[in-house]
This record gives structure tokens, sequence and C-alpha cells, in this order.
């Protein structure tokens, strides 16, 4: 009853006109129903993953004792500044604003007053690196670097011993942020600055107040034309003014034309509906949740040794049985526990059971004579609503309709999407009582 209930107001959320955030939040708290909120990242370095690289997979789960405050799907970017939060108080002390859009000598200084001596080379600054970043954050680059700092780059080595790398991976060098001395006793500092997505960047924020930091975001939009400095601009702008195409072009630095208005006008309209706080100068955790009032636990399983912390990764230590390393993190404490598990199937089926069923059906298991539960439907409706969110319909009375002609190919391969009308076509079907939330539109 209350995940219908739920799932009823979630709908509306979605889909009613006029049905905003502040009403749903309210009727949560008056009908008595405590909901969380929660932020996974499955797959941290995906590519990473994918190439077999020996650090860096991991996965990402952040629980929140409140409902998060946005309400669409949405998927940008944010430029983040990290910093240890004694750097932010002693600047603040001597009345220097620190956040996103701060010039770096400005941080650098309030660097060296808190930390007396310190030099330069030592301090270190991760960002993300690679040719495709040198349009948006080459200029950061060389900011830092004409102030005589350290940029992190691939294969530099960190405190663990264990290689750092600078393509993917923005929340776990979060863990590392701060000072350490090194054998001779000389003082290092190690801080993150330029973007990251933005699931990356709420997560690595409200992990933050746990390690004593101070985070500072800013919108970014999804396209990388703009550098940073006049990026995080962009996303602050009112679509709907009058002089909007005048100002876009300003900051552009050249007359744009229709097509590219109309689609900074979309980003900005999405983050605004999808209650991404684009208004503000510089963002923090607390601008995602109601009453900016919040408590997380932010856990992290290694899939591989992480750099940052020094955890190792899954071991191997017998047949089907493996050694995990979890780490958790609230106010109160963090914790590193390892498990020793033992898998109760073979491998291979093993594997199965961590997919979801629509991924197996899709890449050739035999779903017409594998044994059917009633499980399935629940599962095969949350899986759509993470495959292809974009072309699902909420039509009341908890019915879905997916409509094939607005699944994006680059989200599914229109192979995939063949195949994915046959297998929800053959539910329909052979199952039609489990399956009769689910009505089909096929494309033209």
């Amino acid at each position: 009853e209350v995940a219908r209930w739920l799932d009823n107001q979630v709908i509306r959320l979605l889909n009613e006109d006029g049905y905003e955030w502040e009403e749903f939040y309210k009727e949560i708290k008056d009908s008595g129903i405590t909901v969380w909120g929660a932020a996974i990242d499955t797959l941290e370095n995906t590519s990473r993953f994918a190439k077999g690289s020996e650090t860096g997979p991991m996965t990402v789960l952040h629980l929140f004792n409140k409902p998060l405050s946005v309400t669409r799907p949405y998927e940008g970017y944010m430029g983040n500044l990290f910093l240890p939060k004694p750097v932010v108080d002693n600047a603040s002390d001597k009345s220097i604003l620190i956040n996103f859009r701060t010039p770096r000598a400005k941080v650098l200084q309030a660097i060296e007053e808190t930390y007396p001596g310190i030099k330069r080379e030592n301090i270190h600054v991760w960002t993300l690196r690679g040719k495709s970043r040198t349009h948006r954050i080459g200029k950061l680059w060389e900011e830092w670097e004409t102030l005589g700092v350290h940029l992190v780059d691939d294969d530099w080595l960190l405190p663990s011993g264990i290689p750092a790398f600078t393509e993917s991976g923005t929340y776990a060098p979060t863990y590392r942020i701060g000072t350490w001395e090194d054998s001779d006793g000389t003082l290092h500092l190690f801080i993150c600055d330029g973007y990251s997505a933005s699931a990356e960047a709420m997560q690595a924020a409200s992990l933050a107040p746990m390690l004593n930091l101070e985070a500072f975001l800013s919108v970014f939009t999804s396209n990388f034309k703009l550098p940073y400095d006049r990026e995080q601009h962009i996303m602050g702008l009112d679509p709907e003014a009058e002089d909007f195409a005048a100002t876009l072009s300003q900051l552009m630095e050249e007359e744009a034309d229709e097509k590219t208005i109309a689609k900074y006008r979309s980003m900005i309209r999405e983050g605004i509906v999808a209650g991404i706080p684009v208004h503000k100068m510089t963002i923090q955790a607390d601008d995602f949740f109601p009453e900016k009032s919040w408590d997380v636990l932010a856990v992290c399983g290694y899939m591989k040794p992480d750099p940052y912390s020094g955890a190792p990764g899954v071991e191997k230590i017998g047949d089907n049985r493996y050694k995990v390393t979890v780490r958790l993190a609230s106010p109160k404490g963090d914790k590193q526990i390892c498990f020793k598990l033992r898998l109760m199937e073979t491998f291979e089926q093993s594997r199965l059971v961590f997919n979801p069923l629509l991924n197996r059906f899709m890449s050739g298991e035999d779903y017409e004579n594998r044994p059917v539960k009633i499980s399935d439907s629940g599962r095969i409706r949350n899986e759509l609503q993470t495959l292809c969110s974009e072309a699902l319909e909420f039509s009341g009375n908890e019915r879905i309709r997916i409509r094939f002609g607005d699944i994006p190919p680059d989200v599914i391969s229109q192979e995939n999407q063949t195949k994915l009308l046959k297998i929800l076509k053959w539910y329909k079907v052979n199952h039609p009582l489990w399956f009769a939330w689910l009505d089909i539109v096929e494309a033209e």
C-alpha cells in the first residue's frame, strides 16, 4: 500500500503540470511516511573497467535520510573545487571569498596562509586531464601551472604507493584531499579542481562534510564548446528573457545561431524542471535537500585497488570464494571492512544474477524457455525506467506506455531495440496478467 501510494505521487511529480516538489514533499510529510534518498553509481570508472585497468573501478552508494529535491532524471556536468575546511575558514577570516569562481591565485594565497612554508611544487591539484578536456578546462590548468603548483598526471605516485589516473574517476580523489608528510618530513597538500558529471559531483559534495572539506559546485551545460570561465555563467541565464540570445552571444564571443540558442535554452530548462539550483552562483550539497537538513551514509565497494585510499580490490582466495573490501563513511565515523564471500552457484550462473534481465535477454539468453517468476514483472518495469526513461509515459492506473520511436539509438541501438520489442511482446502475450501495466507503441 505504501509503495503504491508513493509510486502514484512520483508519477504525478513526473507528469502532472502544476504538481511541483513543494506539494510533493508536503504530502509525504503529512502522510507520516519516511522517504530516504539515494545516489548510486554502480560502476565508477566504467572505461577503466572495460579496458581491464589494474586500478580504479568501484561501486558507490550514498544513502540519505531525506529525499533529494531532484524531480526529473538529469545528467549534466558541474564545475567543482574541493578544499580542506581550514583553508576556507582561514580565507573567510581574512575576508577572502572562496568558491568555484574565485581566481586560483586567491585560492593559493589562502592555502599558503593556512599552511605556512608549504612549497608550491608540493601542492598537488587533481583535475580531469586529456586532450578532450583541453578546450573546457585548459585555461584552468594554465592558471595553476603559472602559479607553480603541481598538476597531477597519470602515473604520479600517491601516498598509497599506487599511481594516480586522471582520465576519469572524480569521486574517489575526494578521500585523498588533505595534507601529509613524506619520508623527509616535507609537507604536501592534495586538492581537487575542474569538473565532473553531476551525479559524481553531488556524491562528492555530500561526502565533503564528513572529511572536513568544503565543496563548491557550479552548474555546467552538457556542451563542451565554451571554456570553464565562460561556461560557468550559462546555466544561470533566464531562458525566457528577451535578451537571452544577446547575452548568450556575448558569453560565446560570437553570434549564436538559432539552433545554438534553442539548444542552450533546452539545457537550462531541463535543469530548472529537474530542480537543479541553476540560478545560484555556487551550490553545495545542502541545496539538494529540503530544509537543508540531511544525514548520509557513503558506501564504496572496491572492484580494483583504489589509488586514493589504498583500499584493495576484490581478491580470489579459493574456489568460488572472494575477499571484498567495503568502506563506510558517515558523520559519526569512517570504517573499512573486509568481507569473505562464497558464490552458491557456478561462476557463469552467478554472473547472470548480477545483470539486469533485459540486458541478459538482449545479449542472447533464452528467455522463452527460462522459468518465469512474478518478480520478472517488477524487475523489467524498473529496468525500463533506467534504460529508456525518455520513451516512457505514465498513463495512470499504474500503467506505463513505452514509445519505441522515442528511444535514442545512442542509448539502445536499433538492433537491441528490435530485440527489446520482441522480448516485451512475448511477455505481454504469455504473461498478460503480470504485464497488464505495460503498453507498447511501435516506431512508425
